[in-house]
This record gives C-alpha cells, structure tokens and sequence, in this order.
C-alpha cells in the first residue's frame, strides 16, 4: 500500500475510534466491554473538540472525502451532544 494510501487509512480509522468513544459517552451506543449504555457528556464534549482541533489542525491538507467524513462526524456528534445535554437539563429542572 502507498504511503498516502496508507495516511489515509490512519486518518479514516483515527476519526471513526474518536466517533465511537463520543457515541459511547453520549450513551448511543453500548461500551463493547461490558455491553452497558453509559453516559458522560462532559467526556464526549471534549472527544468532539479534539475532532475540532484535528479539523483546525489538518485543513487544507485533507482530501475531499476525508473533510467530509470529518465534517459529518463533527455535525452528527454535536447535534447529538445537544439533544442529549438538553434531556439532562429537563430532567435536573424537573427535580427541583
């Protein structure tokens, strides 16, 4: 395989492991080592900034399709990131 080949596989499999670990944390999808849904908002806010960073970082040295896969991750993890952080404020104001 060529070495930009190569890149591009690494950068593929490195953004789709940061994916799994925030869809994990925001409780969409069961941790493979125990089979539980957890959640941990705070960790997938920071797993979708470091994605944030890595598209800062590698702009302009992308192909298209890994600024998209990038781009769409990105979004889909923050749409999520808000629909579920906003269920925890509904559920801490209803305590109250």
């Amino acid at each position: 395989m060529e070495e930009k080949q190569l890149g591009n596989v690494y950068f593929v499999n490195l953004v789709m492991m940061l994916a799994t670990a925030a869809w994990q944390q925001l409780g969409k999808i069961p941790n493979p080592l125990d089979n539980k849904i957890e959640k941990d908002l705070n960790g997938a806010q920071i797993t979708i900034e470091i994605l944030l960073m890595l598209r800062e970082k590698t702009r302009g040295n992308l192909t298209p399709e890994e600024e998209k896969l990038l781009n769409t991750t990105i979004s889909d993890l923050q749409i999520n990131y808000a629909d579920e952080a906003s269920k925890s404020s509904v559920t801490i104001e209803k305590k109250n």
